[in-house]
């Protein structure tokens, strides 16, 4: 049997994310992160509030790699190291061995889902580190390292890490989403319709195993990487030192594989300045930082999604206003509306439709823009009830 067809494996796993994206609102940049995380080899954490579809979205992607070991866990600090990597064969060990169990576990796994990480009980600290850090598990006996067929673990947490080894942990997880309740109304109003409607089947894309193995140890590291894209990320870790955002030389040095992953994804053989994007996730360690990040890559990478970045921030000023004015007459409120709220966000709907539009046409990516363009019909959906009393039933509409 020949080589899998590297470019038919990309092109299965852009099918993947288009179904993935239609499936789980807001989530097209999540669904594509983790897809580029796996491609790359490394572990990817989901931080964000309980009911974001966290865990969900982790199976259901993990679920379209046929032939994969899948293994799942919620961590407590009461978690022991043999619920994770093999309970002890009661049976040997009536015979007088000393014997684990590892299938159906994580050390049996080729994906794994991790949910509450930062959790991990101190007794089995050490053995995530080597399973996350060396895909070994060191057995309980003494044994030889058990080698684990992991390609990524894809981690999930409510809080970002409170301690020294949670913090250990932490490092080890080269990528990090932040996820939120869903912002846009239309589709906060699909996600209520979904909950009292049977939809059809969904489109089901599969990667074979073998398939997706060949694209992580050969196709991804055989993308080229011009110099051109080295000089970008110079120029981006020179720009964030002068943030005072400082990353590890191991962080730049893996993330490079992040970026081959990314144009791997896309089908293209050599890393192109768009695949930078994804350094958007790698390069903070607390949310208030990711702004900053985010500024910068785009500012070498997407202007039009800088510009839409700079509208966010009008945005947000808005919806601070509108806040700080809780409890005020709704004649106040009214005349708030027209006086401030209703021309600028008006003005900034406007200027993100052409944004997004001049991107499109570029061949750049609009994901930034619409992320923004759903903060603004959140924010205006919230003016029109709250300030205007506007019924909500018929907000959609006006949107």
């Amino acid at each position: 049997m020949g080589a899998p067809d590297a470019q038919d494996t990309a092109k299965r796993l852009r099918a993947v994310c288009g179904e993935l994206s239609e499936r789980f609102y807001e989530r097209d940049d999540v669904v594509r992160t983790l897809v580029v995380t796996l491609l790359a080899g490394r572990h990817s954490l989901v931080l964000g509030p309980p009911g974001t579809a966290k865990s969900e979205l982790a199976r259901e992607l993990t679920g379209r790699i046929d032939g994969a070991s899948y293994w799942e866990i919620l961590l407590s600090k009461f978690t022991a190291p043999t619920r994770m990597f093999g309970p002890i064969d009661v049976a040997a060990l009536a015979r007088g061995e000393y014997r684990q169990v590892y299938d159906g576990r994580a050390t049996t796994a080729h994906v794994a889902f991790i949910d509450e990480i930062f959790k991990c009980s101190t007794a089995a600290l050490n053995e995530t580190l080597g399973y996350l850090n060396e895909r070994i598990y060191h057995p309980e006996n003494g044994g030889a390292p058990v080698r684990c067929p992991l390609i990524g673990a894809i981690t999930a947490s409510n809080e970002l890490p409170g301690g020294e080894d949670a913090a250990a942990i932490y490092d080890r997880l080269l990528v990090r989403i932040e996820v939120g309740y869903l912002e846009d109304p239309s589709n906060f109003a699909a996600l209520v319709r979904s909950a009292v409607s049977r939809p059809a089947a969904p489109a089901r894309t599969t990667v074979e195993l073998a398939a997706l193995q060949h694209a992580v140890t050969e196709a991804v590291p055989a993308v080229d990487v011009p110099d051109a894209i080295v000089d970008a990320v110079c120029t981006l870790r020179a720009a964030l030192r002068r943030k005072e955002l400082v990353a590890s030389d191991r962080r730049w040095r893996q993330a490079v594989g992040l970026l081959q992953a990314s144009a791997y994804l896309d089908g293209r053989p050599a890393v192109a300045e768009a695949d930078l994007s994804v350094l958007t996730h790698v390069l903070w360690d607390s949310p208030a930082q990711r702004p900053t990040v985010e500024r910068e890559v785009l500012h070498l990478v997407n202007p039009d999604a800088k510009e839409a970045l700079d509208l966010a921030d009008t945005i947000d000023e808005l919806e601070a206003q509108l806040d700080a004015m809780a409890g005020q007459s709704r004649e106040a409120l009214s005349e708030w509306v027209i006086k401030n709220a209703h021309n600028t966000l008006a003005r900034a709907g406007k200027r993100l439709e052409r944004l997004r539009a001049e991107a499109a046409g570029a061949g750049r990516s609009t994901t930034a823009i619409e992320r923004v363009a759903g903060r603004q019909r959140a924010v205006r959906a919230r003016v029109l009830t709250e300030a205007l009393g506007v019924d909500a039933s018929t907000v959609q509409a006006q949107l």
